[in-house]
């Protein structure tokens, strides 16, 4: 293999993504065989090799993106199915919950702040709903584990998922995909691409349905099945406008509307004394008197502008957006009907009725970037500046499920957050084989919040208008370098300071008073490796790493009390490793595999909380107010210690066409669900696996596939609401399915 400098490398590769981007999303996907170890990425806003990144980066691509998303998958599907990230939701198919390197927040308020950040097509989404977007005609996700907050902004302190989708195409091409599975389940999904004026306008629209048929029996209710369903859709469309071979201008609409049903929460599912299902527990089975009135509703739109000028020797970006939401989930809390002090109620004990609501009725969010970028063949750069403002409400409602569902409780939250920065990186090429870098960022945020509660379902007055206004400023910078031991073998180091703005929650339905979370700083030390073995046609990469959180930010949820309450740890840390490889080792046969450990837990004396309410076997000592518990020395909530997963796809030639088998495995292993550790709240380990296998006509023009998710029908506890009784939610059950795809 011919030696490249570092600088020769970035300009080649370069070069290759602007053609990638040109060359459509189908192109992308027809890669040789021999090609196992390209990987490009775009983790540090340019193109490059993922070998030549100075950090943990997973890619999902090609197959195995198209498998995890059959079935009408939501963002979830990639939980376990990259090392060191686990997504979780109590909402259900929107506001997801993302946890990387066993850093997230439990928190389910609908302007919840989170560590990990969602970026799709380089806009980054800041509210918790958003990120509930559905992915359709997508080229690539990539996973950025550990702070990113030199590029990408102050809440990434655990890392990024960045999600780009197919560009415009100057060839005429696109693609239809329709399958049907299990619980009337449909997914139709298309694209098509090509110029509009030869050479100067190409245009991109992309569309999405998904459909599930209701398929959870509430046996209270004569209907045969009452809710699980959902209706989604999903529009894209791009204008690419390259009136010069310096300029070009990227234009970005999109849109979705969700009608479908809250997670469904299942009361006393849970053995007391144990993490076990109760006996006789049924996954399709409910028994709830609130259920007739619960539903969800997403709707959100956006739009972003990206400019691009080539100087020569720099080159000049400029990305504008604008995103709205409006949500509205309404669903029986307790899981069950009735009350203890009724007659009649269940399944198991029912202290009292709960069912509630919240909804983001306005919601708007503006962000504005504007960077310089160059590579003069030894100094590569990216100098910067980025804009945020949001403007959100929220309402919180309460009702006598006992009544009809009559309101008795409401409260609203007005906050508006404003934050800017600047920001510089630089990598040098010191010799052919040593590159160093490094990056600062400035940023400075303030939030500007309100709330009162107007009904108390308890009886209370209403509340004055509570107000606060915290702000904050903070660097973030990384140092790192990259080493070049062989031509094929990369090693790294890495050294990174992350930042969270300062967080507040108001839920005062059930309260009197704001929690304020103050800022929290996370360091990371990593240090990798990154090769291909030429002759065993793989790529492989491996990273060990520790981190130190001050003044982690972290989420009480529930308890007797039912709140929602921001606490700052004095500190957590967290250490670990993480592994990934895809190899072809005979021609035909693909396979990867990845592997992480993570150790964490919460450092702080004084730490303490209110544990369940609903009669769980509580692990933890007393605490040093009478009805909480110490949690110095716990992990962190839903951070498994070990993932691990395994993909093997092999095809075989018949005729002109070839048939293919594929298999995806995922495996994390024991999660708590709370800050506090009990019997009940925690689930041992989950075990998913797919299967796909069909045929591709000549040249891809279509293919013909059977599928199955979750194939060994894997029961596992995802969460629980600990305020009331035993309840819990739980993983989706296997599904079949068919699929067709025709490409032109």
């Amino acid at each position: 293999m011919m030696k490249m400098t570092a600088g020769s490398r970035r300009a080649a590769l370069a070069a290759g993504a602007a053609m990638a981007v040109l060359a459509g999303a189908s192109q992308a996907q027809a890669q040789d065989t021999t090609q196992v170890g390209e990987v490009i990425v775009t983790a540090q806003k340019r193109a490059q090799n993922i070998n030549d990144v100075p950090a943990a980066v997973t890619a999902v691509s090609g197959e195995k993106l198209d498998a995890i998303r059959s079935s009408g998958g939501d963002i979830r599907v990639f939980s376990a199915r990259v090392p060191s990230l686990t997504l979780e939701s109590s909402f259900g198919r929107t506001f997801p919950r993302p946890y990387i390197r066993g850093l997230g927040n439990t928190d389910f308020d609908l302007n919840a702040s989170q560590p990990v950040s969602f970026v799709y097509d380089e806009v980054v989404l800041e509210n918790p709903v958003l990120k509930g977007f559905p992915l359709f005609d997508i080229d690539q996700v990539e996973v950025l584990k550990g702070p990113q907050g030199t590029l990408f902004g102050r809440n990434t302190p655990a890392g990024v998922l960045k999600f780009d989708s197919a560009k415009p195409t100057q060839t005429l091409e696109g693609y239809g995909r329709a399958s049907y599975a299990t619980f009337d389940t449909i997914n139709l999904e298309g694209a098509v691409s090509g110029p509009i004026v030869p050479g100067v306008l190409a245009g991109r629209l992309s569309a999405l349905y998904q459909h599930r048929g209701d398929w959870v029996d509430n046996t209270l209710t004569p209907k045969d099945k009452d809710t699980e369903g959902y209706d989604q859709i999903a529009v894209r469309g791009q204008l690419l406008w390259t009136p010069t071979e310096q300029l070009s201008a990227l234009l970005n609409l999109h849109y979705q509307h969700l009608d479908g049903t809250p997670r469904l929460f299942r009361a006393n599912i849970i053995q007391k004394g144990t993490n076990n299902f109760v006996p006789g527990f049924e996954r399709d089975e409910v028994s709830q008197d609130a259920q007739s009135r619960a539903y969800q509703k997403i709707e959100s739109s956006g739009a972003n502008l990206k400019l691009t000028y080539d100087l020569g020797d720099a080159e000049i970006t400029s990305i504008t957006a604008y995103e709205r939401v409006d949500a509205y989930s309404r669903g029986d809390i307790d899981g069950g009907f009735g009350a203890a002090f009724l007659p009649e109620s269940g399944p198991g004990v029912i202290p009292f009725p709960a069912e509630s609501a919240d909804g983001i009725p306005f919601h708007r969010q503006f962000t504005q970037e504007i960077r310089v970028s160059g590579d003069t063949g030894q100094l590569g750069y990216t100098v910067g500046a980025f804009y945020f403002n949001e403007s959100v409400k929220i309402d919180s409602f309460d009702y006598n499920t006992l009544a009809g569902g009559a309101l008795q409780g409401y409260a609203y939250q007005n906050q508006k957050s404003e934050s800017w920065a600047l920001f510089a990186n630089l990598d040098y090429d010191v010799s052919e084989r040593l590159n160093v870098g490094g990056g600062v960022r400035y940023s400075d945020d303030k939030k500007d919040f309100l709330a009162q509660r107007a009904l108390s379902p308890f009886g209370a007055p209403p509340t004055p208008i509570l107000r606060t206004s915290p702000d904050s400023s903070e660097v973030s910078f990384n140092v790192n370098a990259t080493y070049a031991a062989t031509d094929d073998l990369n090693l790294y180091a890495r050294v990174a300071r992350g930042y969270r703005a300062p967080s507040i929650q108001g839920r005062l339905v059930f309260g009197d008073t704001l929690s304020i979370a103050e800022k929290e700083t996370v360091m990371s030390y990593e240090a990798g490796v990154k090769g291909v073995l030429t002759e065993l046609r793989a790529r492989f990469d491996a990273a060990v790493f520790y981190y130190r959180a001050n003044d982690l930010q972290i989420t009480a949820v529930g308890g007797g009390a039912n709140f929602n309450r921001l606490l700052n740890a004095d500190k957590a840390t967290g250490y670990g490793f993480e592994f990934n490889a895809e190899l072809e080792p005979i021609d035909r046969l693909e396979l990867t595999a990845g592997l992480s450990y993570n150790n964490t837990e919460l450092q702080d004396e004084d730490l303490f909380t209110q544990p369940c309410g609903g009669g769980c076997t509580v692990l933890d000592p007393a605490g040093p107010i009478a009805g909480t518990v110490r949690i110095d020395g716990n992990s962190l909530p839903n951070a498994p210690k070990w993932i691990a997963n395994v993909t093997a796809g092999y095809s075989w030639p018949v005729g002109a066409g070839e048939f293919f088998v594929f298999t995806d495995w995922a495996y994390r292993s024991k999660v708590n669900f709370f800050l506090y550790e009990s019997a009940e709240f925690s689930d041992d380990r989950l075990l998913e696996g797919g299967l796909r296998l069909g045929y591709r006509a000549p040249d891809q023009r279509w293919e013909a596939a059977l599928f199955g998710r979750n194939i060994t029908n894997d029961r596992s506890l995802e969460g629980g609401i600990d305020f009331n009784n035993l309840t819990g939610f739980v993983n989706d059950p296997r599904t079949w399915g068919v699929e067709v795809k025709a490409s032109f």
